[in-house]
């Protein structure tokens, strides 16, 4: 190698590292999205709502969809979520018939058909109580990527520690991203009102 091409190839060498570099960097931040497949979020799944009624991946198709996994004997997280989940719903108005909403509980031992039908009847109409064998919930929590473990109390019962978002599926049952309930309802229906 003469004095000439060597600096050409050390360049080279450093512009290459430097590409590669920058491409890893951009995959690792999430701003290279075609090199790799998002994780999928969704899928089959058959469970049942609180009027006894059979509801699958299917009945997503059509029209948006929140859905918000949790369980009735929640203290905190999930009425407060339910509740946000209600008023962006009645702040859409007509739409909100246009639109599926479900909680899906990860307690399938405590949340029968019945008791999700007498906890959801403190909120909208709209929305629908998830449940089923514990098997068919662990399939869709397993398909939705939840969080969700049994915590023991002191007192012999138990609580469960779970995934706290809300996920927007689109008309074709795709998810589209975690739906924000961190503003007013307005401008949540607002943003609802745009996967119609």
């Amino acid at each position: 190698m003469d004095r000439t091409t060597r600096p050409l190839v050390i360049f080279a060498a450093f512009a290459g590292s430097l590409a590669v570099g920058l491409v890893l960097m951009l995959w690792a931040m999430g701003g290279l999205r075609s090199l790799s497949a998002p994780a999928a979020i969704g899928g089959p799944f058959q469970l049942t709502d609180q009027a006894g009624q059979t509801v699958t991946e299917n009945n997503l198709k059509g029209r948006p969809t929140l859905i918000f996994f949790g369980f009735t004997h929640c203290p905190d997280v999930c009425p407060t979520s339910l509740f946000e989940i209600s008023e962006v719903l009645k702040a859409m108005g007509q739409d909100a018939d246009r639109v599926n909403a479900y909680f899906v509980s990860v307690d399938p031992e405590r949340d029968t058909a019945t008791a999700m039908k007498d906890y959801l009847s403190s909120f909208d109409p709209h929305l629908k109580g998830l449940t089923g064998d514990p098997e068919a919930v662990a399939k869709v929590i397993s398909a939705y990527r939840v969080y969700a473990k049994k915590v023991p109390l002191k007192d012999g019962d138990y609580t469960m520690d779970h995934t706290a978002l809300v996920y927007l599926m689109d008309r074709d049952g795709r998810f589209v991203a975690p739906f924000n309930l961190k503003r007013t309802p307005e401008q949540a229906a607002a943003d609802l009102k745009r996967y119609l």
